[in-house]
């Protein structure tokens, strides 16, 4: 089956809400046709909102609020609030599991210089009390919008599922705190664990019409590290006089970097990186301390501690080896806020890139890719304790085009998170209500199927 799908002009979108449900989905043969209708009618115009009022983390409550109407409006149960700013949307429909969809909200502090007519030109003031740019350049304003796509389908072909859908807006997922946030608000004791869970993200890196599914770890895990190097100040010309916290610093920096290539079995992912390294005043002073803050990944929380208690025996030792005594070691301080690695539910997921291939096509799915970087996620903080079987996926965002492009010499791809990232939001958006609704009916299938 084709992907080819034509694009929508940007510059058609905008306006209010115009379209009610009651579009005929369920009349429909083909979810494709249904779907590109209801983008044409509805979606289309509700991703122009959401890309033009983007939010910061944790303070979505416009987005919140138009994502609930929606859903309300499909025919779901809406709870908001959830974990601050959290949507939780159910729909009850018969005897069979229940199956959570999560789709992120929220956006960043980011520019837009994308030159769409449609760029945000939004601001908020932050969480520090500055105003800034906002900018969804991350794509999440696809997946909530692909999330009311979903609803919307789902809510029309009642006749042909039997369970319990959970539709989730999360919060903050770009802050790694918003999924906490909402199973610390009780979030599986109020509305029911999940059987499944699912969640996608849409990528700049797929060509539109594609979708990316791995039977291991999309993303990794995160730690923030902080490393406080204790010295002894001095005067720059009499460095004898002190311990230099700089140098010691550098040296930590260095030995860090042998528990990734002497103690990490290689074949094992993690990443150990000192981003931030900060100490003194005035050239010819040295200081009496000196910070590192880190960023540290892992695939598996076995590599997760070795990374931990490597950064803490190295500091710590190298502190020994200044002649610093015990009581000014340099201090690490592992930050509450980490994530653990997304790591897909291995039978599921090879369960629905069966259905996938069998409704969508065989050339939906991307060639599988090797994972170059360690992004992480938060949905696992749903998904790990307890366990609950999983399946994340990608939605290519970027037309092929664009990539034959750049392979040619022109402007590469705008990566996430810059100011230039766009994605063709038509293609994105039904590929990804399709392939949702087509994974969701298969895990909701109706008694006697």
């Amino acid at each position: 089956m084709s992907r080819a799908r034509s694009l929508f002009a940007a510059a058609t979108l905008g306006g209010a809400l115009s379209m009610p449900l009651s579009i005929p989905l369920a009349h429909a043969d083909d979810l494709s046709k249904a779907v590109e209708k209801d983008y044409q009618n509805h979606l289309g115009e509700l991703f122009d909102y959401f890309h033009r009022n983007p939010e910061l983390s944790n303070m979505e409550t416009k987005t919140a609020a138009r994502l609930a109407k929606e859903l309300r409006a499909a025919g779901f149960e809406v709870t908001e609030g959830v974990g601050g700013t959290g949507v939780v949307a159910m729909m009850k429909n018969g005897p069979g599991p229940l199956v959570m969809m999560r789709a992120d909200m929220d956006g960043l502090p980011v520019e837009e210089k994308s030159g769409l007519p449609n760029a945000s030109r939004a601001k908020q003031v932050d969480w520090d009390g500055n105003e800034v740019f906002v900018m969804h350049a991350c794509g999440h304003d696809v997946h909530i919008t692909a999330l009311v796509g979903t609803a919307r389908a789902m809510a029309a072909r009642k006749d042909q599922w039997s369970g319990t859908l959970m539709l989730i807006g999360q919060p903050a997922e770009e802050r790694v705190g918003g999924a906490k946030l909402m199973m610390e608000d009780k979030l599986w004791q109020r509305f029911g664990q999940p059987d499944y869970a699912l969640a996608f993200h849409v990528t700049s890196e797929l060509p539109t019409g594609k979708i990316g599914v791995t039977e291991d770890s999309p993303y990794s895990g995160a730690d923030t590290v902080d490393i406080i190097i204790h010295g002894v100040g001095a005067h720059g010309a009499s460095p004898h006089r002190g311990v230099d916290p700089v140098v010691l610093g550098s040296q930590i920096v260095l030995a860090l970097q042998t528990v990734i290539s002497r103690e990490k079995p290689p074949r094992f992912g993690g990443v150990i990186t000192v981003g931030s390294f900060h100490a003194g005043t005035k050239h010819n002073i040295i200081s009496d301390q000196a910070r590192l803050q880190l960023t540290v990944r892992n695939d598996d929380l076995e590599t997760r501690q070795l990374l931990l208690d490597g950064i803490k025996r190295v500091a710590e030792n190298m502190g020994r080896v200044a002649g610093l005594p015990e009581d000014k070691l340099p201090e690490v301080i592992v930050s509450e806020e980490w994530v653990p690695p997304t790591i897909n539910d291995s039978k599921l997921t090879q369960r629905l890139r069966s259905v996938w291939v069998e409704k969508l096509g065989e050339d939906s799915i991307a060639e599988p890719q090797k994972r170059k970087g360690m992004g992480a996620e938060d949905f696992p903080f749903f998904t790990t304790d307890p366990y609950i079987p999983s399946t994340y996926f990608a939605i290519g965002g970027t037309p092929q085009a664009d990539f034959d492009r750049e392979e040619a010499g022109g402007t590469p791809v705008p990566s996430h998170h810059s100011p230039l990232f766009k994605i063709t939001p038509e293609p994105a958006v039904t590929l990804g209500v399709e392939a949702t609704v087509t994974a969701l009916m298969d895990l909701l299938q109706a008694p006697g199927e």
